[in-house]
């Protein structure tokens, strides 16, 4: 597949058919300014909300820096759809994928059952954003076009483009309820999952989120961060230029003891990371912890327009509570002072319910091909939609707010 690859699509009577969507290779090929305003939102306002993880800052700082490219199973694949001078104004980011990793939701079963059966699964297409497990825009149009016709060009483009490649499948994770509706209507699987977000609902302050909390629980998140911060541990929040390389070295140090232990090699390199602080460091926010004049441990979170999220932690010294304390109390505490609405602390992870985090529903689009296999993978999801909302109502259950009588 070619940067010159066309997929002529239809869109209705909102536009003629001059529009025509191509496949990129690499969003260099995309002006910053085109791709921008088809996220619709800027650190200066938009009409929608801002999500860093969509921006052309973030996602070419993966390229340039080698981390999503075709040497590491990520050949990009952007479905852009252009008017007659060339003009990008809606677009769906997009891989050909070789493997399954980075993902965080999991087809490896899919990929087995695909393979006994005698067919290749892989390559794939896959349309997220690389690493990154946080919901956001997957349709991206900018106001110069009819958004839903867009959507609906996009969601059908990419079925094209996966027949014409002859792959086993596409998907689009972590996707907006408003660009599932436009995947189901363009016939694609849905499957849900779930993931622990703090709503912060107006508080004035930490002690004031842990007023609407019981007891017990109130008790233990005091304890834990009493705790977090013995043995002269203080913590720091960095962002915009007090983020140097010194801290980013520090940071890339406990990033890569977490990811050689969770996944043996680490998806993110060290140059990736001075490229987002360089680009978006107003977007960045490093919680590091210090002891004895050194940084400790850290994690990094991204700043949207109303949410911060929690993406990699690490350490060179191991403290109880300090995980709790850098990843999920000061991203709260942050919130609160920024008066922003939520925050996103990752995938998975239950424990995350007794501070604070709450079980939200998280959404993804599945293209198959193979009507057999799309049967079998239909019946799959209705079963495993059915348990995690099973599953969500327990643990909402056993949130750690008080009873309303």
């Amino acid at each position: 597949m070619t940067r010159q690859t066309q997929e002529r699509t239809r869109l209705g009577a909102a536009v003629d058919d001059s529009y025509v969507i191509r496949v990129r290779e690499s969003l260099a090929d995309v002006a910053r300014q085109d791709w921008d305003r088809m996220t619709g939102a800027s650190r200066n306002g938009g009409p929608a909300v801002y999500n860093p993880f969509i921006s052309h800052a973030f996602l070419t700082a993966l390229e340039i820096s080698g981390c999503a490219v075709a040497d590491t199973g990520w050949l990009g694949q952007h479905l852009i759809l252009e008017d007659a001078a060339g003009h990008a104004l809606a677009a769906l980011p997009c891989y050909l994928k070789s493997h399954s990793q980075g993902e965080y939701v999991f087809d490896h079963g899919w990929a087995d059952a695909y393979e006994r059966a005698g067919g290749r699964y892989y390559p794939k297409l896959q349309c997220s954003v690389p690493f990154t497990p946080a919901t956001g825009p997957r349709l991206l149009a900018s106001d110069r076009i009819d958004a839903n016709a867009a959507r609906q060009a996009l969601a059908g483009g990419l079925k094209t483009l996966a027949d014409k490649l002859g792959v086993s499948s596409a998907h689009v994770t972590f996707a907006t309820e408003t660009d599932m509706a436009a995947f189901a209507e363009a016939d694609y699987l849905r499957r849900t999952d779930q993931q622990f977000h703090f709503e912060n609902n107006g508080f004035e302050s930490f002690d004031v989120f842990l007023d609407t909390l019981a007891s017990r629980k109130r008790k233990n998140i005091r304890r834990e961060r009493r705790t977090a911060t013995e043995n002269g541990i203080s913590i720091e929040w960095l962002t915009g230029p007090a983020i140097g390389e010194a801290a980013l070295d520090a940071f890339y140090e406990f990033y890569m003891d977490t990811g050689s232990r969770k996944w043996g090699r680490p998806y993110l390199n060290r140059q990736f990371f001075s490229l987002v602080a360089e680009e978006m460091a107003d977007d960045i926010l490093l919680v590091m912890a210090r002891r004895d004049g050194r940084y400790v441990a850290g994690a990094i979170n991204f700043i949207g327009g109303d949410t911060l999220y929690g993406r990699h932690w690490g350490c060179v010294e191991d403290h109880p509570c300090l995980h709790f304390e850098i990843c999920y109390y000061q991203a709260i505490d942050f919130a609160i002072a920024n008066k922003l609405r939520f925050v996103e602390a990752g995938a998975q992870g239950e424990h995350k319910l007794a501070r604070g985090y709450l079980p939200v529903t998280t959404h993804s689009a599945h293209y198959i091909p193979h009507p057999g296999f799309r049967r079998a993978i239909s019946d799959y999801l209705e079963h495993e939609r059915s348990d995690i909302e099973r599953f969500g109502e327990v643990l909402r259950d056993h949130a750690p707010f008080k009873k309303q009588e």
